[in-house]
């Protein structure tokens, strides 16, 4: 089961490139992925039926209890089959539906082939905790579908309708999870299901899981996200919304009934909202003119007929639920698609206008012919067995007054089933007459009377999808026996007696309700224009898409009016509420605890060079809260904070002191960049009163944390986690360098979030300096535009000329003795050297970074490999490298930066991420947990013995995202800094330049310099 769960990742993930390589033909590629699971779901059916299915279970984060546990039992296979086939099924059907000119396809079939297997391990796992997980994925995989459309306001309104709405009961949810699993005393399903909890808590857990499920599957009163989520491409609405994602929902009440159905609280829950949407979402359905809102509103319907089949608590409505359950799937894919055809076919989908359709489509209205009588429930079709069998059930289940309502509400709900499906397929493909038209909506302006219609003929690959699936539903039908005992495991789990699937049960009381069934819904198709009247004088006080727009926007205007107050613009004030905040309740704690400690027990230093350091890093820290010019502040900053590393060697932490240096180098280095943008003082001074407010907040604050210092050693009641670190990371990590082998093995967790908001934080500081768009361009100094540009140049026109003129004629000259472009590349120290201004280069400094920087990699090298052991690792030497780079783009500006590093920080952050939890994934692969280390011991010949530890490869992760983030911060602040500057300079003295153009110096140096570039 991991291993179909691996496919779907690999495909989806190989998705663009797949579709670029192969165009729309891409899709029957991707269909291998879902195909695959419904396969193998297929080739287990007899080990299910004994109820022998597969389990696999594997380690993740062993200290918390959780596993990728799985298992595949009758309703898994079930839903797997459904989300295999469909989803294959779709796959085909989208390799005909979309142009070949479409964009945006390779995003579409990546997210398509990922939800898929969010869907599949929702199903299949055995876990409360990775249900959730995989429960959200399909939330967000859902979210990107349904806005494929992204230049369309609907579609971006709908996805973001959808996820707000599901995300919000998947929030529920999962707190009734953590509750259940709690209560229970284990996380898994299976056992959770076997002996359910007891207890006041069960009851808050069936309302947080009927929420969840509830939104997942579109009932009232949130159920117009459904409808709205039709924006979507028709593959989209054939697969989620109706043989998938809004199956989870029931998928979760068909899980937790058997252990929970019998409670009053869950029962009430399910009749309401099963009930109220099979009636509504009936009733909406009889007035929709497009016909894929006639579909969804239908959904809505029989997602809540299936939410009470399943959540009722009896056995036979179980099974009849079930039934139900694959026939819908089948149906309800079948007509999407089918409406997919038309409007391919035609250009609408409004079924005012369709006409004549089914005489020049007579397969694709066959197709829809055959899937409407299943949804109507027709004999001998699918949905008619599980109809039969769900009256049966609850008419011998009706003996109280609720199971007489949960009847009424059935057959009434089943006839307006029947009136909207006659409509949709008579809208959908019959030859209509105007006056037999339905009423035009005074709203949209239409005519009675359609428009004249030009068909095309499909192919036959957008059709085939759609017949397979409604044949299987009249195949399902014919064997009703053998579906009954694939089905029945599952709803011998629920208490009552049993039901049953047959085609014909004699004349029994359900066979007159069908008959009562049919015959009112074929009254109402009759009666449809009388039906549209009515419904349209008739209005109702609550709705609920306009209630949620409401309670949006009056959220929005909540969140303005907090922000207005508490967002005042003064980061001052921010930082002193956060340090007044911590400097309460730390003092608070203190005093409380009682535990300050006494002045005689305070130990101010080891050695005395610790104070000398010290008060170094101390001073150098007033020094810069006082001073006045920007460059002064920062560089006294520095100073303190390598005074920091001086006191981590002193303390004998040779590896904090060297990522300490390290870092403070590089932050010093970037300030001064920025401060390139920024006046030289501070233009702002506080007033004196603030000044004071300000000087007590810092001693304050400074106290207080000295405080906390000295007594939270003290105050530790439990030995500390860090204790066994030595031992463990030599025995588990294999090195002795427990700095090291902490961040990459022991707590490489917490170095996997650190990594990923590098990564945030390096796209975010690029996105805010590259203003039009992120540019991907390597600059090179071969690419210099002719004539060259100076970098760094000055802003005044009057010493930017001379400078040039004397330029251009030593370049001149030298270009006269080296008239070879490979001899004068030769003499140059930096290959970017010649494109800065000679006013800023430095040939002594051009020459130190030509003999230093390979000394630099090659020694980040030997701290990247020796680190395990050694002080050293990945992030220190990526800081290593990055400072080399930092020298390189220093000694000859962006072209030389590019010389250095011809290469796209992006590939660089997301490689190193990428290969950070790669290793992660492999370890699980390998029956291991989650970034599990493996000790690998080798003899060599010549080298002896070699042993290497599998983190290194996390470590060389770590290595890339550092260089990736310096690299983006230098290509930022740096080189994007540089050509907004020289664009500012260009402009400011292009005026000057035009009207010394004209004169002869001016010719005369413009022809100079444009031999030289021809010599060069």
């Amino acid at each position: 089961m991991l291993l179909l769960l691996t496919v779907h990742l690999v495909l989806a993930v190989a998705a663009p490139a797949v579709m670029r390589l192969l165009g729309r033909k891409g899709f029957l590629v991707l269909a291998l992925a879902p195909a695959s699971a419904a396969v193998w779901a297929l080739t287990l059916t007899g080990e299910v039926m004994a109820g022998d299915g597969p389990v696999e279970v594997v380690e993740w984060v062993p200290t918390l209890g959780m596993e990728l546990s799985f298992r595949l039992d009758t309703l898994g296979w079930l839903m797997t089959l459904l989300v295999g086939g469909v989803g294959a099924l779709v796959l085909i059907y989208s390799s005909a539906y979309f142009s070949t000119s479409a964009h945006g396809l390779g995003r579409f079939g990546a997210m398509l082939v990922a939800f898929a297997g969010s869907m599949l391990g929702l199903v299949l796992t055995d876990d409360l905790l990775m249900l959730y997980v995989f429960w959200e994925l399909t939330t967000v995989t859902s979210y990107l579908l349904i806005g494929h459309y992204a230049e369309r306001k609907a579609s971006r309104r709908a996805a973001m309708q959808a996820i707000i709405l599901t995300t919000a009961g998947g929030l529920a949810m999962l707190v009734g999870i953590v509750l259940l699993g709690e209560a229970a005393g284990t996380y898994r399903i299976s056992e959770v299901v076997a002996s359910p909890p007891e207890g006041g808590v069960v009851t808050a857990v069936v309302i947080l899981l009927l929420a969840g499920a509830a939104t997942k599957s579109a009932m009232i009163p949130l159920h117009f996200w459904l409808p709205a989520a039709m924006a979507a491409p028709t593959p989209v609405s054939a697969y989620l919304h109706a043989a998938a994602m809004v199956k989870a929902g029931i998928y979760l009440v068909a899980r937790f009934a058997p252990a929970f159905g019998e409670l009053g609280v869950w029962r009430g829950i399910v009749i309401v909202l099963g009930a109220g949407s099979l009636l509504v979402g009936g009733y909406r359905a009889m007035r929709q003119y497009d016909l894929k809102l006639v579909l969804a509103f239908g959904t809505v319907s029989q997602l809540g007929l299936l939410f009470l089949l399943v959540g009722l608590g009896s056995r036979a409505a179980a099974l009849a639920g079930l039934a139900m359950l694959g026939a819908h799937a089948m149906f309800k894919a079948a007509l999407f698609l089918t409406v997919g055809v038309v409007d391919a076919a035609t250009g609408t989908r409004d079924l005012r206008r369709l006409t004549g359709v089914g005489k020049t489509l007579p397969i694709t209205a066959t197709v829809g012919a055959l899937a409407t009588a299943s949804m109507m429930g027709l004999p001998p079709f699918a949905g008619y067995v599980a109809k039969e069998a769900a009256l049966e059930a609850l008419w011998y289940d009706g003996d109280t007054f609720v199971g007489v309502v949960v009847l009424v509400a059935m057959v009434v709900g089943s006839a307006l089933t029947v009136a909207y499906s006659l409509r949709f397929w008579w809208g959908a493909f019959a030859s209509k007459h105007p006056k037999l038209a339905s009423l035009p909506d005074p709203a949209d302006g239409l005519g009675a009377e359609p428009e004249p219609l030009r068909i095309t003929k499909p192919s036959l690959v957008l059709v085939a999808p759609a017949a397979v699936l409604a044949l299987l539903g009249l195949l399902a039908a014919l064997v009703p026996h053998f579906g009954e005992q694939l089905l029945a495991p599952h709803a011998d789990t629920y208490p009552g007696g049993p039901g049953h699937l047959v085609l014909w049960a004699g004349l029994t009381p359900a066979f007159f309700l069908t008959l009562l069934i049919l015959g009112s819904g074929a009254l109402l198709f009759a009666a449809r224009v009388r039906v549209e009247r009515l419904q349209r004088r008739l209005s109702f006080p609550f709705d609920a898409d306009r209630a949620y727009r409401r309670s949006m926007r009056r959220l929005d205007d909540l969140a303005a009016d907090i922000t207005a107050i508490t967002q005042r613009g003064s980061l001052p004030l921010y930082l002193g509420t956060i340090l007044l905040v911590l400097v309460a309740l730390a003092d608070t704690a203190l005093v409380a605890g009682e535990t300050l400690p006494r002045i005689g027990e305070v130990r101010l230093w080891d050695r005395p060079a610790q104070a000398v350091v010290g008060l170094l890093a101390v001073g150098a820290a007033l020094l810069a809260a006082r001073a006045r010019r920007r460059l002064k502040a920062v560089l006294l900053a520095g100073v303190s904070g390598y005074g920091i590393a001086a006191l981590f060697l002193l303390h004998g932490a040779p590896d904090l002191a060297l990522t300490q240096v390290l870092v403070e180098t590089i932050t010093l280095v970037v300030f001064v960049l920025v401060l390139r943008r920024l006046p030289a003082y501070f233009s702002v001074r506080p007033l004196a009163g603030s000044r004071w407010v300000r000087m007590a907040i810092g001693a304050v604050v400074g106290v207080t944390l000295g405080a906390l210092a000295l007594v939270a050693p003290g105050a530790r009641i439990h030995a500390p986690v860090s204790q066994d670190f030595a031992e463990e990371a030599y025995v588990f990590g294999g090195g002795k360098n427990i700095v090291n082998v902490t961040l990459v093995d022991i707590r490489a967790w917490d170095t996997m979030g650190e990594l990923s908001v590098l990564l945030v934080a390096a796209t975010g500081v690029a996105s805010l300096i590259f203003l039009s768009r992120r540019s991907g361009d390597i600059l090179r100094s071969r690419d210099v535009a002719k004539p060259a540009r100076l970098v760094w140049s000055s802003t005044q026109h009057d010493v930017i000329a001379p400078l040039r003129e004397r330029a251009i004629a030593s370049a001149k000259a030298h270009a006269e003795q080296n008239v070879g472009k490979e001899s004068q590349r030769q003499r140059e120290w930096l290959r970017g050297g010649h494109t800065l201004a000679p006013q800023r280069r430095s040939v002594i400094f051009e020459i130190a970074t030509r003999l230093l920087f390979h000394s630099m990699v090659v020694f980040a090298a030997y701290l990247l490999f020796a680190g395990h052991n050694s002080p050293g690792g990945g992030f220190a030497a990526g800081l290593v490298v990055g400072i080399a780079l930092i020298v390189r783009y220093l000694a000859g500006g962006r072209y030389e930066l590019g010389e250095a590093a011809p290469v796209h920080p992006g590939l660089l952050l997301g490689s190193g991420l990428f290969l950070s939890a790669g290793v992660g994934l492999v370890a699980v692969l390998a029956g291991g947990s989650v970034l599990q280390s493996t000790i690998i011991e080798m003899t060599f010949p010549v080298l002896g013995d070699v042993k290497l530890v599998t983190s290194l490869f996390f470590d060389i992760g770590v290595f890339l995202v550092v260089i990736g983030l310096v690299l983006d911060v230098l290509r930022s602040l740096g080189a994007e800094i540089d050509r907004h500057s020289e664009e500012s300079h260009t402009d400011g003295a292009e005026g000057t330049a035009e009207k010394d153009a004209t004169t002869p110096a001016a010719r005369l140096t413009a022809q100079t310099h444009a031999r030289l570039e021809e010599g060069r």
